[in-house]
């Protein structure tokens, strides 16, 4: 799924954004681009540390403001309500492969349109998001939706 989500979104050009933002007070993601911008309405799941081999949820760290890990504190819901004690935990050993299955569970439990893998010297944000908004330079607007069955 989360495959299916990435290719449908290259198609407007997620992955080769010259720069991306999230600002915590808005809930908004931003891509900008040389001819255009992309934003959408984001939520911070959680935080991949490959050097540390660690995983920690939104709703565990302290510099996430509640508003944008308010889906992360979903999964943690859902995972107590389904016996699933293992992502009840705020942190979790990780390497690429169980962020990657951390992060398609979060899109699947919260019905997540898009899933964006951020960048990072140290942490890598692993946010998802809803409808993308997209605005040229001259300012027309179009949305790129995505239905989950």
């Amino acid at each position: 799924m989360i495959g299916q989500l990435a290719q449908a979104h290259m198609s407007w050009g997620l992955g080769t954004a010259d720069r991306w933002g999230l600002d915590q007070r808005t809930g908004i993601i931003t891509w900008t681009f040389p001819d255009k911008t992309a934003t959408a309405p984001g939520q911070i799941i959680g935080s991949y540390n490959p050097s540390a081999a660690s995983w920690l949820w939104a709703w565990a760290n302290e510099s996430i403001l509640p508003d944008v890990s308010r889906d992360s504190r979903a999964i943690r819901d859902w995972a107590e309500a389904h016996g699933q004690h293992g992502l009840t935990q705020p942190k979790v050993d990780a390497d690429d492969h169980m962020a990657a299955t951390l992060a398609a569970l979060a899109v699947r439990i919260t019905r997540a349109t898009g899933f964006y893998r951020g960048t990072g010297t140290v942490s890598i944000p692993i946010i998802t998001f809803g409808v993308v908004t997209l605005t040229t330079k001259d300012g027309e607007a179009s949305t790129f939706k995505i239905n989950i069955g």
